[in-house]
């Protein structure tokens, strides 16, 4: 198991002891149990133990039950509280706001113990009748249970990303000569997939029975469709064919959404008998069109006139921007991200460590600053044709202003702003804050710009089209965040901000060395949105990106 997995069994462990009114001191040494094992540098799967048990905070009865976790995939204390526990209390734990206290009022003072019946409460008024509900309170509870009944079902693209290779896989093993593609969303590259679409020319029976010796699957025959449920994981449906002709008729045709389908249907049609999908577009005329890219009619009408962007790839990224070390709340130190951005190949690195604000990050002052500039300056010295660059992720306080007074601000090379705090806010308070921080010349690039979490919790409300002429007036650059659990900026405004001339940068975000491998996220995302290396600041020359420092440092002193 890794770490975020054992973590999340202490973590769940804390919050139950904590709804079912149990030892507060041990509830609470579970809680402390879980965030160290987030923060741990290495896997605990290769730490020994007397390395294991000797980690502050720790101790012998921590330890063990960390070492059960690993041998059962569980713990009994954790079990004995679940078999005490309503399914559907556990469910009221992913209604955002409800911490262990108001779950505890709900279930037992109420004495609701499901979603549905909460969400019943709600709506009849009952909540502002206990202590600590408000009539805000219930209404933000009803926002976020339809929050999660929308996305319920719904899976993160990264998250899907492995099961879909490796079923691709073994189905090609175990059906040699016979033509499987992957389609559908998982194709179009969208952000988080419903289901996972599978294209094939081997017979429907065969398939049924290979996947129905699988314990646990459910299969359902639909439409010429085989729909396949296994549990915890996307639904799979495959689209079994005749021939090579109607298997990339088919490709095409569950690669595109119902708007781009109906437009090409309106206009274009396909060849008799095909042999690559490539054939469709030329047989009409038109530019072969990316399938991230298959989301809108107009963009058949660039196809036409040959006006499809040059779509950014992963090797055009040549630098790590926003990146966390330990000097904040990264797993790595200075040198160790330098070394490994170094050995991947990109010329130089962008430090964003937290700013002072976000004191649970353990944020930088100013005096932490002056320390950590002196580090970098050493190292660019050992390091040297590779650089790394200072810059801080500077929190966007509630007045919209920095976190730093303007002498501190000047002392790095560039500023990531973003809003980390008191998110719930309406949308005219977002766009003051938001435009405030805008419209501060040592703002370099815009973070996050509406710190969404896919699937968890939705962004504050921005009038879109404002921020990015805004960047554009201020010669801010636009942060693609490339975790796979924010890709915001949305793809659907790359498009505007291209047109608007902002730069946008695609950014891992990495609290890791692992997690420079997101930037290939937020490529994935680039790409639905037409983006293009030369309008991307991360995959600027380290020549290009001085310069673009330079312009920067001219702003601030206008």
């Amino acid at each position: 198991m890794t770490n975020y997995e054992i973590a999340d069994q202490f973590s769940l462990l804390s919050k139950l002891m904590d709804i079912h009114g149990e030892n507060s001191f041990k509830a609470k040494s579970y809680g402390v149990a879980a965030y160290n094992i987030e923060k741990l540098p290495k896997e605990i799967s290769t730490m020994d133990d007397a390395e294991l048990f000797s980690i502050r905070g720790f101790g012998d009865s921590i330890g063990q039950k960390i070492r059960e976790v690993q041998h059962t995939g569980t713990m009994e204390a954790l079990q004995q509280i679940l078999e005490k526990t309503p399914v559907g209390v556990l469910e009221m734990m992913q209604v955002k706001g409800l911490g262990p206290k108001k779950i505890a009022v709900i279930w037992k003072e109420m004495t609701i113990e499901s979603v549905g019946e909460l969400e019943y409460a709600c709506n009849e008024n009952r909540l502002v009748n206990y202590k600590g509900f408000g009539t805000k309170t219930q209404e933000s509870i009803l926002q976020n249970i339809a929050f999660i009944r929308s996305n319920m079902g719904f899976h993160l693209w990264a998250e899907v990303e492995n099961i879909a290779n490796l079923l691709l896989t073994q189905l090609q093993r175990v059906n040699p000569g016979k033509l499987f593609a992957l389609g559908g969303a998982y194709r179009r590259q969208l952000p988080t997939i419903e289901h996972l679409d599978i294209v094939t020319t081997t017979d429907r029976a065969i398939i049924k029975q290979q996947f129905g010796v699988t314990q646990g699957i459910a299969i359902e025959e639909q439409d010429q469709l085989l729909h396949i449920q296994a549990p915890n994981q996307p639904k799979i449906v495959v689209h079994t064919v005749a021939n090579e002709s109607a298997f990339y008729s088919t490709l095409f045709h569950t690669s595109g959404s119902k708007d781009f389908i109906e437009a090409f249907t309106e206009k274009y049609k396909l060849p008799e008998a095909l042999n690559s999908e490539e054939q469709i577009f030329s047989f009409n005329n038109l530019a072969y069109i990316h399938p991230a890219m298959r989301e809108d009619r107009h963009v058949l009408g660039k196809a036409a006139d040959n006006q499809l962007p040059a779509l950014i790839q992963v090797s055009d990224i040549r630098s790590i921007i926003h990146s966390h070390s330990v000097w904040s709340d990264g797993s790595n130190t200075l040198e160790h991200m330098a070394k490994a951005a170094i050995d991947k190949g990109y010329e130089y690195l962008v430090i964003s460590d937290h700013s002072q604000a976000a004191y649970y990050a353990n944020g930088l002052t100013p005096e932490r600053i002056a320390a950590q500039h002196q580090e970098i300056d050493a190292l660019n010295e050992k390091l040297a044709p590779f650089k790394i660059f200072k810059s801080i992720e500077a929190d966007i306080l509630s007045d919209g202003s920095l976190d730093y007074n303007t002498q501190v601000l000047s002392t790095f090379d560039l500023v990531i702003a973003s809003v980390h705090s008191n998110l719930k806010m309406t949308q005219e308070r977002a766009m003051e804050r938001v435009m405030a921080a805008i419209h501060n010349p040592y703002t370099s690039i815009l973070g996050h710009p509406t710190g969404r979490l896919l699937l968890s919790r939705e962004g504050y409300p921005l009038d879109h089209k404002a921020i990015i002429d805004a960047c554009a007036a201020q010669n801010v650059v636009i942060e693609i965040n490339a975790h796979p659990r924010r890709l915001d900026l949305d793809w659907r405004w790359i498009e505007y901000a291209l047109e608007k001339g902002v730069l946008l940068s695609i950014d891992p975000d990495a609290h890791a060395i692992e997690g420079y491998h997101d930037v290939y996220y937020g490529v994935l995302a680039g790409q639905k949105g037409g983006l293009t290396a030369d309008r991307n600041l991360s995959s600027f020359s380290l020549a290009q990106f001085e310069a673009f420092l330079k312009e920067q440092q001219a702003k601030r002193n206008r």
